[in-house]
């Protein structure tokens, strides 16, 4: 399965979200565990994040127009955000029902229904998960990456939260249950943690990873053994989208023609390089004292 936006995978994470959400709480209140009960508590979050997603994604697929001239694809970061946040709800509300539990542990119920119908939902989230992994890559999308990245949670917590009513099937110890659900909280809380960083280091413009900032100074390095000279090289991550721009100095006899064909080369290099980066640069003469009072900005921020 392979679309060109990543909005149309927004619908997926829905059903999935609400398929998960059924079969989990289904082993919850047919087995009384608390530690299916933290797994199934964070079920919630991936419906609402994804009805989120569904309406940031189509936001950030607007074109630019005159009221957002670079586009909107900043909205991305709202649904990461709100992911980020209720992930962190999500596992203070599942420490607090296991630290209860813990010190009244109850007798588990019909363990085999239960976990069950957990296995189909870890499955369901396994599969789902790998297919916005791969789209959330390709399309460069932080919404799906961090629906992903949420999914994936869900079935290693699944996993151990499996792992934990086996052993109180098999040994009587009660107190694993919420032993391993405190574990299970705990974990969710950082993933939380994870999200809100990458989310606010996206609304503070953060630079291009330093791979595809290496991308683009081997091109530039190709000129600079011609003698053309760079600098104010900036970069930024909004989204799905990527800003790159900076000035290309050039000898001062050239034409305006020979600029611009230099300019537009570069650009075009990089383009192919980083498909669906937009590239900015500015021409200046090498020898006019005013073109060198920005070098402080010589580096990519």
């Amino acid at each position: 399965m392979q679309f060109k936006s990543a909005r149309s995978y927004a619908p997926l994470s829905i059903v999935a979200a609400l398929l998960a959400m059924a079969l989990k709480f289904g082993a919850y209140f047919l087995t009384k565990s608390v530690g299916l009960f933290s797994d199934a508590a964070e079920s919630p979050v991936n419906l609402i994040t994804a009805l989120f997603a569904l309406w940031a994604l189509t936001l950030a697929a607007k074109p630019p127009d005159t009221s957002y001239a670079f586009g909107q694809s900043k909205a991305e970061y709202f649904a990461s955000g709100l992911e980020g946040a209720l992930i962190l709800v999500a596992g203070i509300a599942i420490a607090f029902e296991a630290s209860q539990r813990l010190f009244h542990p109850q007798p588990l119920e019909q363990i085999g229904l239960g976990l069950g119908l957990s296995v189909v939902a870890t499955v369901i989230n396994g599969g789902v998960g790998l297919i916005l992994q791969r789209a959330g890559r390709r399309l460069r999308s932080i919404t799906l990456r961090a629906d992903a990245q949420h999914l994936f949670t869900d079935v290693f917590v699944s996993l151990g939260v499996l792992l934990g009513v086996l052993l109180v099937k098999f040994t009587g110890f009660l107190v694993l249950d919420p032993a391993i659900a405190l574990i299970v909280a705990t974990y969710i809380f950082w993933t939380g943690v994870r999200l809100l960083h990458e989310t606010g280091a996206g609304l503070l413009d953060m630079a291009l990873p330093e791979a595809e900032q290496q991308i683009i100074a081997d091109i530039l390095a190709d000129y600079e053994k011609n003698g053309i000279l760079f600098h104010a090289l900036r970069t930024r991550v909004a989204g799905s989208r990527q800003f790159v721009s900076f000035h290309i100095l050039v000898p001062g006899d050239w034409t305006v023609q020979s600029g611009h064909q230099l300019c537009e080369e570069i650009e075009l290099r990089i383009i192919k390089a980083l498909p669906g980066t937009n590239v900015v640069t500015h021409l200046e003469p090498l020898s006019d004292p005013i073109s060198w009072a920005d070098r402080d900005l010589d580096r990519i921020t």
